[in-house]
């Protein structure tokens, strides 16, 4: 079985988690699929947007724990080794936008997979459980680094003692994710929004995202000179150029990606 379905269509591949039957819980193999297809979105360069979402009803439960308990699996510290700690850095890396679309729950690796996109947009009906505590076990796949910076500190620390369930609206009034859609207006909304992206001057979109990973560990000296270096080889970009003229000649812009 593909454990990851691979659409693409007008710039935008969109890849749904595809274990519905255990919530779209990971086991290897699908870890493995999802790395492979995050490298292709990498060397692609007609991909100009990612959507990463979940088959059924729910976004992701997180780790098989069948997987993670079975003698002859896996180590803990192989999943995050190999499993998990790769997809976040692809994620990160990756200098196309990418949108996690929230169908349902997001629970574990699986909720802090999605906080490392780019945009979180989620069903109101959605929600968000940092459930490692209840098992013993630490937030892992870069929950520990992005979260406190999402929420601040104090709540984070909150919601990764307590696995207190977050709904979908309660996570955007807390800069959680972007933004919680009504479920009858989530499947539109969320192809607006990636054709949006699609559309838009990919290598600034990517040249900001690398700014913005740094930000998050940089002084402010550094950030500022690397905010020049980027700067200046967003000035040399087809696009800069096509915007600048669009706006001059006042109709609207056609960008290519590079």
């Amino acid at each position: 079985m593909q454990e990851i379905l691979a659409h693409f269509e007008d710039g935008i591949l969109t890849l749904t988690l595809n274990r519905p039957s255990v919530f779209n819980s990971f086991n290897r193999s699908m870890a493995l699929q999802l790395q492979a297809e995050l490298d292709r979105c990498s060397n692609d360069e007609s991909i100009r947007a990612v959507v990463l979402t979940g088959e059924g009803k729910a976004f992701c439960a997180g780790q098989d724990l069948a997987e993670a308990t079975d003698p002859e699996g896996p180590a803990l510290q192989q999943i995050v080794a190999e499993h998990y700690n790769p997809i976040i850095l692809k994620i990160r890396a990756l200098e196309k936008p990418v949108i996690a679309a929230v169908n349902g729950v997001a629970a574990g690796a699986g909720a802090n997979i999605a906080l490392a996109c780019d945009l979180v947009v989620a069903k109101e009906s959605a929600s968000f459980i940092q459930a490692f505590s209840k098992i013993g076990l630490i937030p892992d796949s870069g929950g520990t680094f992005m979260l406190p910076r999402l929420v601040g500190v104090q709540k984070a620390m909150a919601l990764m003692l307590t696995g207190e369930k977050v709904g979908a609206k309660a996570a955007e009034q807390m800069n959680m994710i972007y933004k919680a859609i009504g479920d009858d207006d989530f499947s539109s909304f969320v192809s607006t929004l990636a054709q949006q992206m699609a559309q838009m001057p990919t290598k600034g979109l990517g040249l900001t995202k690398r700014a913005v990973n740094a930000g998050l560990t940089n002084d402010l000296a550094s950030q500022l000179a690397l905010e020049e270096q980027l700067q200046t080889e967003a000035g040399q970009t087809h696009d800069f150029k096509e915007g600048v003229n669009a706006f001059l000649e006042k109709r609207n812009p056609i960008f290519k990606g590079h």
